[in-house]
């Protein structure tokens, strides 16, 4: 069996495990537990772009790109943000636009699939000097009411074994087509989950990883101890879908077998407290995590190790 298909049976079984479709003990499956915890938390939403939203800080320019192919060979498209003027960007930050390259990063949308939050989003992080890409795990498929963002994610947790190839594709293609030496994933809600998953499947895969309030329940020492990247966690105290005791003892888990795990816990926030089209949106949080997410990218893609964040969470 060759790497990639060891890491897909590997990443199938993982995010099996994370999304929470495994047998209890009592023997009964809880393959809707997941979907049933989000529903929960999304009821009264309906995602619409909002001024909340912000646009990059220097001008980006962004396409449609396709990353990869099912085993039907279809095309898997997703959305690509890089700054206009890449040779800018490095020469900041020291390095040669002759022989360097922008540092990637992999974009996992939350449930309700690729939408316009989540391009906005990538803009926004293309404009702190990174290429990144947008995953699409929904072959075009975007919910706008929470009983159609279940369905969908839903029908993508019935194929792992796809999600695996297009994790994969969408990093080889950053790294491939960009020239991209260093690579970070990250991920809100369910695309939170996926990049834990990533990064358990793809253990040197990447040099960071962020989730952001993402199921970090079920996965064993076992499968954490060859990452080989930090990462970084931030979740609402409010968030009942994901426990605080989950993420301490994801936490503790994590350090026990020598791995890096920063973890933020945000005192009055809930769940999706850092989408500006939800109605769980707490403007002070998003605005802590989302400078800790660009302070930890900085550092670990750039090595700039001076622009950390002001810890304002209590």
């Amino acid at each position: 069996m060759d790497m990639l298909s060891k890491r897909t049976l590997r990443l199938a079984f993982s995010f099996l495990l994370i999304a929470g479709v495994v047998t209890g003990c009592g023997g009964e499956e809880a393959s809707d537990s997941y979907s049933d915890d989000m529903a929960e938390q999304h009821q009264d939403d309906t995602p619409q772009a909002t001024a909340a939203a912000q646009e990059p800080m220097i001008p980006v320019r962004a396409s449609t790109v396709t990353y990869g192919a099912t085993e039907a060979g279809e095309s898997i498209t997703g959305y690509m943000a890089v700054p206009e003027n890449p040779d800018s960007v490095l020469t900041a930050y020291g390095m040669n636009p002759k022989t360097d390259s922008l540092p990637g990063v992999v974009v996992i949308h939350e449930w309700w699939g690729l939408n316009d939050n989540i391009r906005t989003a990538a803009r926004r992080m293309a404009g702190e000097g990174y290429r990144v890409l947008a995953v699409d795990l929904y072959a075009g498929s975007v919910a706008d009411t929470p009983d159609g963002a279940r369905s969908l994610m839903e029908q993508a947790m019935k194929t792992p074994d796809r999600l695996a190839e297009n994790l994969a594709s969408a990093n080889a293609y950053l790294r491939r087509e960009g020239g991209a030496s260093r690579t970070a994933v990250m991920g809100w809600c369910f695309g939170g989950a996926m990049t834990l998953t990533a990064a358990v499947t793809q253990p040197d895969g990447y040099e960071a990883g962020v989730i952001y309030y993402g199921r970090v329940s079920d996965v064993s020492q076992e499968e954490l101890e060859p990452i080989s990247f930090p990462m970084i966690g931030f979740f609402g105290a409010d968030d009942s879908s994901i426990p605080v005791e989950s993420v301490n003892e994801f936490d503790t888990k994590m350090d026990e077998v020598g791995n890096t795990f920063e973890a933020h816990i945000y005192e009055d926030a809930g769940h999706a407290f850092a989408n500006p089209s939800g109605t769980n949106y707490n403007p002070e949080a998003a605005s802590a995590a989302w400078d800790k997410t660009t302070a930890f990218l900085k550092e670990h893609l750039y090595g700039a190790t001076d622009m950390d964040a002001e810890s304002d969470e209590t």
